[in-house]
């Protein structure tokens, strides 16, 4: 039992770790009170409308099937993360993080359970399965297994460079960057007005509202802990740009890659989403290594803009 005397109460009720944790708690949501009975008619009759109907239909389930994958993995390789901590109001937000990636991958499975072949039964096609080969590319595998070894480091080796290196993976490029960049590309195309000429589909939309708020915390919290770990702990901001500059092109071979792109002029194409992954890298890199520069708050992180509704 890991008891902290210098406390004179269990928690600090200010510290960064419970003050997340309890916005968490407030936040809660769950993946099986979203409606999902609109998007399933809607997703109908805009295949049997269309021209090219499974080329659609395969932009859309790639996507899906990306997100639930990349959810599963982070709910796993989150673990040694809590373990390698050593501060109880950290590992308390850490497990409201492992719990909020366990709803996001319901949430996934629920859409390819309760839509997606609902969908392929309705028009006759062959029924899919979100975890099939064909969904993911080698970049796709390659970012998540560097970010499972990144985490599982931290059991053997929890030092303050592994810790940077591992938060780097995980919160900065692939919460911070690879997740929002998806978010923005899917949501602004299934919203009501980004793109009238697909389907508004308002069960995936509010699903991602509800996990874009949850990742804001996520990705704070690391980057918090990244600009602890540069000013306290004395970790060259070297280390950040390597690690982030050596994992960015796997992030664009996967958020922003031409080959992807199953139907032209429809959607956000790839240039404008390797522009929205660099934005948010500059963005993160500068809050995180700018003594001057602030982690935003709380309020900031779990605001959503950049997509109509």
């Amino acid at each position: 039992m890991n008891i902290d005397n210098t406390k004179h109460l269990q928690l600090d009720r200010e510290s960064r770790g419970t003050r997340y944790y309890r916005n968490a708690v407030e936040r809660h949501w769950d993946p099986l009170d979203i409606d999902l009975d609109e998007d399933r008619e809607a997703v109908t009759d805009f295949l049997r409308d269309v021209d090219q109907q499974e080329t659609y239909f395969d932009g859309m389930r790639m996507g899906i099937a990306r997100f639930g994958a990349g959810e599963q993995a982070v709910t796993e390789d989150l673990a040694p993360l809590a373990t390698a901590l050593d501060d109880i109001d950290d590992q308390m937000f850490i497990t409201t993080q492992i719990y909020e990636e366990a709803k996001h991958t319901d949430h996934f499975d629920r859409y390819w359970r309760e839509v997606i072949n609902p969908v392929e039964e309705e028009l006759g096609l062959e029924r899919s399965s979100p975890t099939d080969d064909k969904w993911f590319n080698d970049a796709y595998d390659d970012l998540f297994k560097r970010n499972e070894a990144a985490m599982h480091r931290l059991l053997d080796d929890p030092s303050p460079e592994t810790f940077a290196r591992a938060y780097c993976h995980y919160h900065l490029v692939i919460e911070g960057i690879l997740a929002q960049t998806g978010y923005y590309g899917m949501q602004q195309s299934y919203s009501k007005s980004d793109y009238p000429e697909l389907p508004h589909l308002p069960g995936l939309y509010e699903g991602f509202t509800k996990i874009r708020q949850d990742e804001g915390r996520h990705v704070g919290f690391g980057m918090a802990k990244l600009k602890e770990l540069v000013t306290e702990e004395g970790v060259d901001p070297s280390i950040l740009d390597e690690t982030v500059n050596e994992l960015l092109p796997l992030v664009n071979a996967i958020a922003a890659n031409p080959d992807d792109q199953f139907t032209e002029d429809v959607g956000p194409q790839p240039a404008e989403l390797q522009a929205f992954a660099s934005e948010k890298h500059l963005d993160r890199m500068e809050q995180i290594k700018d003594a001057a520069e602030e982690v935003p708050d709380l309020d900031s992180l779990t605001e959503l803009e950049g997509v109509g509704d």
